[in-house]
């Protein structure tokens, strides 16, 4: 899987065990696809795997010193490849808990990133509200002080986990500025409830706080510094999208080529035919050139996620829009195999377009690149 970039020897066992894992999981990996509520097999094939650890400093049960991620991606391309939900549970132990890792009390650590690492409490990073998307300033959740205590009021719209999850990772007006508060998902006032369901299901839902009273000791890092600690999330994990589209490209790569080898038309199997060739051809250099995009940002991210969010962005965007041409090129070389209900190839076509819209759609990841190559070619910065 490494394709034109050699891996380090230290992640030959992550490969392995993430292999393992979605072997395991392949017999129900279809049926668990089409659920948009916790599919339980799932959850313990991942608490079985150990994978989890993964998201955590070893100080707290992980498996390196601090969240990898080139490990992380690595993981997500070989779990999207055989289930998305599986692979979305894994991302999100990890895109729920960062904060707490580096933001958190000693308390809020040794309280919940070993469980996080066992895959025993289920994490979820609560942001997006029904009129605030990309631009997350314009969230209307606010946390009011009460003696000494907060109040927080707000709802929270298309969370991952919600309903599952057994804390949430919230975004919070506070004053003139914005903090976040690690919510448990018992908190008397929290309400979830599902949230529509999307082309590719998914476990997500609506989140109200109804007054929900939490203590000082809820607040994850300073007041005022959520943004600071969004973005460390954000460095660490955007890139991992970019793995998981790999994931996709690879199994629809796999089914069409397989189709077009054994099919025949005009006496001869199509993939002896010019067009579909070329289809097949274009879909190969989409997927290895993404590939080593993602592995190279990965890598440097790895030594420094912050200063590295900007090319994390580019391979995001890249992997998740090569994603979907080489999908569809994929469903144009198998004509009406490719379109039906249930199929891989139909599954891996609804899967790929949801990556263009989350964690970054690629108009607002767009606009930020651009301003970065302002920054570089025009400001000399």
């Amino acid at each position: 899987m490494a394709g034109i970039m050699e891996i380090d020897s230290k992640y030959e066992s992550v490969i392995e065990d993430s292999k393992r894992l979605a072997k395991s999981v392949e017999a129900f990996a279809m049926e668990a696809d089409e659920s948009s509520e916790l599919y339980q097999p799932i959850l313990e094939a991942l608490r079985g795997s150990g994978l989890s650890a993964l998201m955590v400093p070893s100080e707290y049960g992980g498996r390196f010193s601090m969240v990898d991620p080139l490990a992380v991606c690595l993981v997500r391309e070989i779990l999207m490849k055989t289930s998305s939900h599986l692979d979305s549970l894994f991302a999100l132990q990890g895109i729920g808990s960062y904060a707490i890792s580096v933001a958190g009390s000693e308390s809020q650590k040794e309280e919940w990133l070993p469980l996080v690492s066992k895959a025993e409490a289920l994490a979820a990073l609560a942001l997006t509200e029904p009129r605030a998307g990309s631009d997350l300033k314009g969230i209307e959740t606010s946390v009011e002080r009460k003696g000494a205590e907060l109040i927080l009021r707000g709802e929270k719209s298309f969370i991952s986990n919600a309903g599952s999850a057994s804390f949430y990772t919230t975004l919070a007006k506070e004053e003139d500025g914005y903090s976040l508060f690690l919510v448990p998902a018992d908190s008397d006032g929290l309400e979830t409830s599902p949230s529509p369901e999307i082309i590719a299901p998914h476990v997500l839902g609506e989140l109200r706080f109804n007054d929900v009273v939490l203590p000082e000791s809820a607040r994850l890092g300073e007041p005022g510094t959520a943004f600071r600690n969004v973005l460390a999330t954000l460095s660490v994990f955007r890139i991992s999208v970019a793995g998981a589209a790999l994931g996709v490209m690879t199994g629809a790569i796999e089914e069409a080529t397989k189709h077009c080898a054994q099919r025949e038309q005009f006496s001869r199997p199509l993939i002896k035919h010019g067009p579909v060739a070329t289809l097949l051809a274009d879909s190969w250099s989409d997927l290895e050139s993404s590939r080593y995009l993602t592995y190279q940002t990965a890598s440097l991210a790895t030594e420094d996620p912050a200063k590295n969010l900007d090319k994390s962005s580019l391979a995001k965007l890249t992997a998740t829009e090569a994603a979907c041409r080489v999908v569809d090129r994929c469903v144009q070389t198998m004509g009406r195999w490719g379109l039906i209900r249930g199929s891989k190839i139909e599954k891996y076509y609804r899967q790929a377009r949801p990556m263009r819209v989350y964690e970054g759609a690629s108009e607002v990841l767009r606009l930020g690149i651009a301003n970065g190559m302002v920054k570089e070619f025009v400001d000399g910065s």
